[in-house]
């Protein structure tokens, strides 16, 4: 009797402790990241005003319509360069001169996705 009962117990434990791995399992793959979006340059080149500008740099793509106002130097210096792909001009800030890690780091807040080649 105390054998049929050691044996139920065990097998109803391992039973419980497959259950919480199983669902802990399906809520990680619930909570996966999203998938990034990829834009093409020509969906790029359709955001190319100051209210609504988007730049490919890198092979990502940023949304830096709210960053303008805040740049630095005036807004006039990077609309050219909206809706279009702008890695050169970023890494040379068109005078030969690349930009700080500082703004590396601020430009990863504005990444919207990916560049689709």
């Amino acid at each position: 009797m105390m054998k049929r009962l050691f044996q139920f117990s065990t097998v109803l434990f391992w039973g419980a402790v497959f259950s919480v791995w199983a669902a802990g399992q399906a809520e990680s793959d619930k909570t996966q990241t999203p998938v990034t979006p990829s834009y093409t340059l020509a969906e790029v080149a359709q955001h190319a005003t100051e209210a609504d500008c988007w730049m490919a740099i890198h092979g990502a793509v940023y949304d830096l319509s709210a960053y303008l106002p805040e740049h630095p130097t005036r807004p006039s210096i990077i609309l050219p360069w909206c809706g279009k792909e702008a890695t050169e001009a970023y890494d040379t800030k068109t005078r030969g001169r690349p930009h700080s890690p500082g703004a590396d780091a601020l430009l990863t807040h504005y990444r919207i996705g990916d560049l689709t080649p």
